[in-house]
C-alpha cells in the first residue's frame, strides 16, 4: 500500500502490522481520546428521523449553536463538510491574489488546496533551530511571535521578506502544525492590516481554554479580507462526521455558498455539532486533561535517547529525532501496533521528525515504553 500523507491512515498501518485495523493504537491522527460526547451521540440518535429529508440549507439551527458558542453573528458562520472543504473554497479566493505567503512546514491540504486553483506560493520557513525542548519565556518579535501559557514555545522571524500590499495573501495556521507554536494575535493582525487576505486556520484552538487563546475571531466584523477555519472534528472526536465552519464577511462566504454543493452537511452532522458547542462539560473536561497529559508526555518522550520533543499549545507534539524516523514507525507497529506519524509529507522536517497526539495517559506511557524498547 502507498505510504500515507495524512495521519490515521489505520488501514495501511494494520496492513503493516499485519493485524486488524482495530488493534492499531493511532498516535498519528490528532483527536481527543475523550470524545465523542454523549451529547453529540445522543443528538445523533434523537435525529435518526431527519434521515428522510434534506437537510436545511441555510443551517439556521447549527449557524445559531455556532454563532452562540464563538460570540459571533450567525450570518458570519459557515459551515462546512469538515474545515477541509472551507480551506478549498478559501484558497480559491487566494488564487485570485498576485500570490500566496505559506508558513511552512505546512499542513499538507493547504498545498492541495492552492494548487489546484493555480494559486502563486511563496513559502515562509519557520526556523526550526529556534525550537527548542525546554519551555521559555514568551518572547515577542516585530514580525509573528509565539505565545503559549502552559507550555511557551521560542519566537521566531519569518526568512522570506514579506512585500505588505494589497495584492498578496497570506495562509497559516493557530496553533501551527505540525510544530504547536501559538502566535499572538497581536503579530498576525499587522498583515491582516495590509495584505489583501489573511487565513487563520485555527483547528487546534479550541484545545485551549478561552483565557489562553490566541484567536482573531474578534476581529473578523472589523477587517473584511480575515478568514478563520475552525474544525469541530478534533476536539469532539468526530472526524467521520465531516464538521467545520469559517468565520468571515458575509460576502465572502456568500460566494461561497452559490459556488458550493447546497448539502455540504448532512442532517446527523448538523445535529452533532449543534449538540456539542453548547457541551461546556465536555469542553471544562478537555481543559483540564490536555495541559497534564501533554507535560507527563513530554517529559517522558525527553527521558528517552535521541529524541527531543518541542514545546506545544496543542493536543499533539512534534519530535526530534536522532535515528531514521521510518525504522522506528516500523518497529513501533510490528512490536507494539503502535503507529505514530512521520513527517516525509513535510519537506522541511524529513525522516527525522515525527508527530505523536496526547491520549490517555495509560496509552501515553504505552507508547513511551514501546519507544524505549524500540530505540534501545
Amino acid at each position: 500500500m502507498i505510504r500515507p500523507v495524512h495521519g490515521g491512515n489505520l488501514a495501511w498501518a494494520a496492513a503493516l502490522a499485519g493485524c486488524p485495523a482495530s488493534a492499531i493504537l493511532d498516535f498519528s491522527a490528532s483527536i481527543s481520546p475523550l470524545g465523542p460526547p454523549e451529547s453529540a451521540l445522543d443528538a445523533i440518535q434523537a435525529h435518526l428521523s431527519s434521515l428522510t429529508a434534506y437537510p436545511d440549507p441555510d443551517y439556521g439551527e447549527l449557524r445559531t449553536a455556532l454563532g452562540e458558542a464563538l460570540n459571533v453573528d450567525p450570518d458570519w458562520i459557515l459551515p462546512g463538510n469538515g474545515s477541509a472543504e472551507l480551506l478549498t473554497w478559501a484558497a480559491w479566493d487566494l488564487s485570485k491574489l498576485e500570490a500566496t505567503y505559506l508558513v511552512t512546514p505546512a499542513f499538507g491540504d493547504y498545498s492541495r488546496a492552492l494548487s489546484a486553483f493555480g494559486a502563486k506560493v511563496l513559502k515562509c520557513p519557520l526556523d526550526l533551530q529556534l525550537l527548542g525542548a525546554e519551555p521559555v519565556g514568551r518572547l515577542v518579535t516585530d514580525d509573528l511571535s509565539v505565545s503559549n501559557r502552559s507550555l511557551v514555545s521560542p519566537s521566531f522571524r519569518l526568512s522570506v521578506p514579506l512585500a505588505l500590499d494589497a495584492e498578496r495573501g497570506l495562509l497559516l495556521n493557530n496553533p501551527h502544525n505540525p510544530t504547536g507554536l501559538l502566535f499572538a494575535r497581536e503579530a498576525i493582525l499587522p498583515y491582516v492590516k495590509q495584505l489583501g487576505m489573511v487565513v487563520v486556520d485555527e483547528a487546534f484552538m479550541d484545545f485551549l481554554p478561552p483565557w489562553e487563546q490566541e484567536t482573531l475571531i474578534d476581529a473578523v466584523e472589523e477587517f473584511p479580507n480575515l478568514v478563520i477555519l475552525r474544525s469541530l472534528t478534533k476536539f469532539y472526536s468526530l472526524p467521520g462526521l465531516r464538521l467545520g465552519c469559517a468565520i468571515a464577511h458575509p460576502d465572502i462566504l456568500g460566494r461561497w455558498q452559490l459556488l458550493r454543493d447546497p448539502w455540504p452537511v448532512n442532517a446527523l452532522a448538523a445535529a452533532a455539532a449543534a449538540a456539542v458547542v453548547r457541551d461546556t462539560v465536555f469542553e471544562r473536561q478537555t481543559w483540564d486533561w490536555l495541559p497534564v497529559a501533554r507535560r507527563e508526555l513530554f517529559e517522558g518522550l525527553a527521558n528517552l535517547p535521541g529524541l527531543q520533543p518541542i514545546a506545544g499549545a496543542a493536543n499533539f507534539l512534534l519530535v526530534e529525532s536522532s535515528m531514521s524516523v521510518s525504522l522506528i514507525q516500523k518497529s513501533l507497529l510490528e512490536r507494539h501496533r503502535i503507529l505514530i506519524r512521520d513527517c516525509l509529507s513535510f519537506p522541511e522536517l524529513g525522516d527525522r521528525f515525527f508527530r505523536v497526539a496526547v491520549r490517555s495517559r495509560a496509552e501515553n506511557m504505552r507508547l513511551i515504553a514501546g519507544l524505549a524498547e524500540v530505540i534501545r
